[in-house]
């Protein structure tokens, strides 16, 4: 019997349901190991970016392609042969040099979660699946985190080991205090001088002027920038019912009220200040990504390949 009719008799790979999972930030949040995460989440990604979720971001991922009549074995993924019963070959490219640096809000309004993921989980998992996915494309990577003042700064390598570096940091983090974009943003600015992408993942907790004005400091030393900005399901639609008191994490200040006599307002209000940071980034060809906790990791990988092949 040939390995193909044996295979034939049970599941081939991985399902679609399974690579779905693999991007379900629920699902991610009971592995505790970053590094088995980031290799799941990367390789369902790529496993799964043919099957029409992420065609309306019109990306290819550059280091793999199917296997055509022709094509050297050798530069075959077997691995990914025996998951899915199909056939890839690795592409090797000349080193594009793309420089990355990943910027992680750890302020206190990070640490709010609902649905089972906080924002600072979600930013988490999604700093190592890029890392690993920017490795993977010999892309150098760093990593900075910040509050009120900056926490850690790991320079962009290229090399594997890279990857335990900026896994190590992040498996450390602990959501701080209040954010303040003018400060921390612009120091890491005069610190990230040499031209790169820029990849920021934060709420945006903070004034909208100065959020603009601290990524323009990005633009004026050449970088691409990518802004991330996370919320949780809660903070979009505020579902809450009777009288709730809610509580700044930031600042402790308090309010008890009735969600049903401020929801309009809110919703309005949170309307305004994404459009204000969608015109002003698109002002200043700054890419600008809202994002729920909710939301697969694809997606945002997607936007990420998107811009990537912009820059380069």
């Amino acid at each position: 019997m040939t390995r193909k009719k044996a295979l034939s008799s049970q599941t081939l790979g991985p399902t679609y349901r399974d690579v779905m999972r693999y991007l379900d930030p629920k699902e991610l949040s009971k592995i505790s190991d970053l590094e088995l995460l980031a290799r799941l989440v990367v390789e369902g990604f790529l496993i799964g970016l043919h099957k029409s979720p992420y065609h309306g971001f019109s990306v290819e991922f550059s280091a793999y392609r199917q296997y055509m009549q022709g094509d050297d074995l050798k530069f075959v993924d077997w691995k990914v042969w025996g998951r899915t019963d199909e056939l890839y070959v690795k592409l090797f490219t000349e080193e594009t040099n793309l420089r990355c640096y990943i910027l992680m809000d750890t302020s206190a309004s990070m640490g709010y979660g609902s649905g089972g993921v906080s924002k600072y989980q979600y930013g988490i998992f999604l700093a190592a699946a890029l890392s690993y996915l920017m490795l993977m494309q010999k892309d150098a990577v760093g990593v900075a985190t910040f509050d009120t003042e900056i926490h850690n700064i790991t320079p962009p390598r290229s090399r594997w080991d890279q990857l335990f570096h900026i896994l190590k940091v992040l498996d450390n983090l602990k959501v701080g205090k209040r954010t303040k974009f003018s400060n921390s943003l612009n120091m890491i600015a005069e610190r990230f001088r040499k031209r790169g992408l820029i990849v920021l993942i934060s709420d945006l907790f903070e004034e909208k002027d100065e959020i603009v004005q601290s990524l323009k400091h990005f633009r004026y030393y050449g970088h691409e920038v990518l802004v991330f900005q996370l919320l949780t399901p809660d903070e979009l639609d505020l579902p809450f019912t009777g009288q709730v008191l809610f509580e700044d994490l930031e600042t402790s200040e308090q309010l008890l009220t009735l969600p049903s006599a401020i929801r309009e307002e809110y919703t309005r209000g949170l309307n305004e200040f994404q459009q204000y940071l969608r015109r002003e980034c698109a002002n200043n060809l700054i890419d600008f990504v809202p994002l729920s906790t909710a939301d697969s990791l694809g997606l945002a990988l997607a936007r990420y390949l998107s811009k990537r092949r912009r820059a380069m």
